[in-house]
């Protein structure tokens, strides 16, 4: 049992005792750093079921917690709120119960809960990952690892969005070329190689268009008469149709692409247990429009569309067959999510991590399947972020001005390696374990920076920033790792046995506290889908070790005992630095 339900039920039993009143609600907090205490109980709300002083409801319930619950030792009552000191004994006979327990924190599976599918990354095949796929894939990523921390079984997935007039842009630019260029001809990925024929086609689509504005034509004509476009969509209807020559020039560049972007995933340290393609998917959903027709749920119009009206939900009306019978992007979402549970039929709830300019979508998308009647359409969940900007501005893929991800990860590795011989603190490395350092180092600011920000808000990289070896990020949380270590290399006896009894100081007793919130912490993290609080209550452990280190001595400490204690202290924070860290897909360095 916990500190907290152990203060809860106490705390009930002196209420009951001392007032006879039972009380279901208890407010806790931890103290304010300027008063004495561990755990604080609001004592105002009590006053709707109890008659009198704030202050002396207060002290006849803290006179009881000493009185008769072992692990409170003293109290005191400020303004209305009951300051409780918990004993020594509770904080250390609970660190000796979590010291030696390596997955301290994370729940077992547990087999009779349903598994949770999270989709991220999502990409189109006619250009590299760029800055804004890297938030996506750090979020969906760390958010898949904290849920399975908490317990339950996960499926990573993504649908790779391989067809439409987007990828035939790249198609047809690479045709046009006749240069036939591969990624063996010229060293380069393939994602790249397909992205830069998306950016010619850009570039030749605007010079036609241009032209025909100066033969009198209007934008908008311009922009459907340009002759490149036009044969952009003839091709589509080609690679509809299963013309044979567009099918195999779509296969090759597809592959390309495809190897291109499993380079990027394995080095930004991110897998995936399915893959869900739309060239096999975009027909999905319409057999569920003639069960939606069916049941009354979907609306045909005259034209034979069909409809869903959902204005009463607040929401409008959405289209989900064309009159021609072709599918929309909602029809193929919904027989994508029952496919899903088709495929994998332990799933009871997904996870989407898609950007918030779809955010109607998904509420759309999200009623339609409850509409339907499916009952694990009560545990949908749209992961929506926020932009990510540079100080430079906004990206777009089109001019090629997007930040590849690619670049941006290499960049980081280049800077992380500036500032760590800036520093000089390298001696004695070989050349081979420097580079493996700048990489752990570089790409722990990158992914620190991104997920230590709520998700839900817009955001601006700065990557001189995020390598700071000081301040709230990863470098500084890596480097607090390393110095951990040291201290256990440098421990030059036998720290794993029991400790005799010993006063703890303060700063021992905050770590400690730190470290119990920790399993909650883990539960709160996956419940909210929020890699945020995971990151930033990483720091705050941090920033408190730094403090206890500073405070007091570590080895240099001549009682023995005390010793000891600040060393297994010492390891079981670190042990807790990487565990949080492995849930944000981050590795920390042994030296720094």
């Amino acid at each position: 049992m916990n500190l907290e339900n152990i203060l809860y039920s106490s705390i009930q039993k002196a209420i009951l005792q001392v007032f006879e009143i039972e009380i279901e609600k208890i407010e806790f907090q931890s103290t304010r750093k300027d008063f004495e205490g561990d755990v604080t109980v609001v004592v105002f709300p009590l006053l709707k079921l109890i008659k009198g002083n704030p202050a002396e409801i207060g002290n006849k319930i803290g006179t009881y917690l000493v009185d008769h619950v072992k692990v409170v030792e003293k109290f005191n009552v400020v303004s209305g709120f009951l300051n409780i000191v918990i004993s020594d004994t509770y904080y250390i006979q609970f660190f000796s119960s979590i010291k030696n327990d390596a997955s301290y924190g994370f729940v077992p599976q547990n087999q009779a809960e349903k598994a949770v599918m999270v989709e991220y990354s999502s990409p189109n095949t006619n250009k590299p990952l760029h800055l804004g796929h890297i938030r996506n894939n750090l979020l969906g990523f760390s958010v898949a690892e904290i849920i399975k921390a908490s317990g339950k079984k996960v499926y990573k997935t993504q649908i790779i969005n391989d067809r439409g007039i987007h990828i035939c842009k790249s198609m047809l630019a690479w045709k046009k070329s006749n240069k036939n260029e591969t990624p063996e001809s010229t060293g380069l990925k393939g994602d790249k190689l397909v992205g830069n024929y998306y950016v010619a086609f850009d570039k030749q689509y605007k010079s036609e268009i241009n032209e025909l504005i100066g033969k009198g034509q209007t934008e908008e004509e311009a922009k459907k008469n340009a002759p490149i476009i036009q044969e952009a969509q003839q091709m589509l209807l080609d690679w509809e149709a299963g013309k044979p020559e567009v099918i195999e020039l779509w296969k090759t560049m597809n592959q390309w692409v495809y190897d291109g972007f499993n380079a990027t995933y394995k080095n930004l340290g991110v897998d995936f247990d399915s893959y869900y393609y739309e060239s096999n998917t975009y027909l999905l959903g319409k057999e569920v429009v003639q069960f939606g027709l069916e049941k009354g749920i979907f609306e045909k119009d005259p034209d034979g569309s069909v409809w869903i009206d959902l204005t009463e939900d607040g929401l409008d009306r959405k289209i989900v067959l064309r009159s021609d019978g072709t599918a929309v992007y909602m029809t193929q979402d919904i027989g994508t999510a029952i496919q899903r549970v088709k495929d994998f039929p332990d799933v009871g709830g997904m996870v989407y991590t898609v950007g918030n300019e779809q955010d109607y979508h998904f509420k759309v998308l999200f009623l339609i399947l409850k509409k339907l009647g499916f009952d694990w359409a009560e545990n949908l969940y749209h992961l929506s972020y926020g932009m990510v900007e540079l100080p430079s501005g906004k990206m777009k893929s089109r001019e090629g001005t997007v930040v590849d991800a690619d670049d941006l990860m290499e960049e980081m590795t280049e800077t992380a390696a500036k500032i760590s011989q800036e520093l000089g603190k390298l001696d004695g490395y070989s050349e081979d374990e420097k580079q493996r350092l700048y990489k752990i180092i570089g790409l722990g600011a990158l992914k620190y920076f991104m997920l230590k920000v709520d998700p839900k808000k817009s955001m601006l990289f700065n990557p001189e920033e995020s390598v700071d070896f000081a301040g709230n990020t990863g470098p500084f949380i890596q480097y607090t790792y390393a110095r951990i270590q040291s201290i256990l290399r440098k421990a030059d006896f036998d720290f794993s046995t029991e400790i005799a009894a010993i006063t703890l100081h303060p700063k021992e007793k905050e770590l400690i506290k730190l470290l119990e919130s920790y399993p909650e912490l883990i539960q709160h993290a996956a419940q909210s889908f929020s890699p945020a609080l995971v990151a930033n209550y990483t720091y705050e452990l941090v920033k408190e070790y730094n403090s206890f280190y500073q405070t007091v001595p570590i080895l240099p400490e001549t009682d023995e005992q005390l010793k000891k204690f600040r060393v297994q202290l010492s390891k079981k924070v670190g042990e807790t630095i990487k565990s949080a860290f492995s849930l944000l897909g981050i590795e920390v360095p042994e030296r720094m």
